[in-house]
């Protein structure tokens, strides 16, 4: 029951596992600690008192790499299908992405359309309005060449109109 000072490496040593393993157990344990002059750790022990076995070391036994081997082939696999996925979603992504550009472009055409249309509709509207108002208005001759004059205006912007739509 001798009480002995000994430094992490020395008490390693005579345990028979690593200097961090020793100051491991010295931790758990307890023991009191102290600084030498070099600057060293010393550990106060009672070598009879410690019941300390070290585990064996572990190894890598043949069934374990070959269960290793046969789990870093099954990853790898998984590994390149989701690869596959991901090389056909960004495909998907790809298409859908330019049908997406398409329609917007479509979509900008017809909104500029049918707002040229509304601004012919009101533009003709208010002519057949003008036109509804001068027949009224007086039954000379220089009005009625003038109403003759603004239908066949109107009936070639219709005409027009038409041939637009119909391109």
């Amino acid at each position: 029951m001798s009480v002995e000072t000994l430094t992490y490496a020395a008490l390693g040593a005579r345990l028979n596992i690593s200097p961090a393993a020793a100051r491991s157990l010295a931790k758990r344990l307890q023991l009191p600690r102290s600084l030498s002059d070099d600057g060293k750790a010393l550990v106060s022990v009672d070598l009879a008192e410690i019941r300390h076995t070290p585990r064996p070391p572990v190894g890598r036994q043949a069934g374990n790499v070959a269960l290793l081997a046969a789990k870093i082939e099954a990853l790898q696999a998984e590994i390149a299908w989701l690869e596959a996925r991901a090389a056909d979603h960004r495909a998907d992504f790809g298409r859908e992405r330019e049908r997406a550009d398409r329609v917007t472009v479509e979509l900008l055409q017809a909104t500029a359309e049918t707002m040229a249309a509304k601004e012919a509709a009101a533009r003709l509207e208010g002519e057949v309005a003008a036109l509804r108002t001068g027949g009224r208005a007086g039954g000379s001759i220089d009005s009625h060449g003038q109403a003759a004059r603004r239908l066949g205006h109107l009936a070639a912007t219709i005409v027009e109109a038409d041939r637009k739509a119909c391109r």
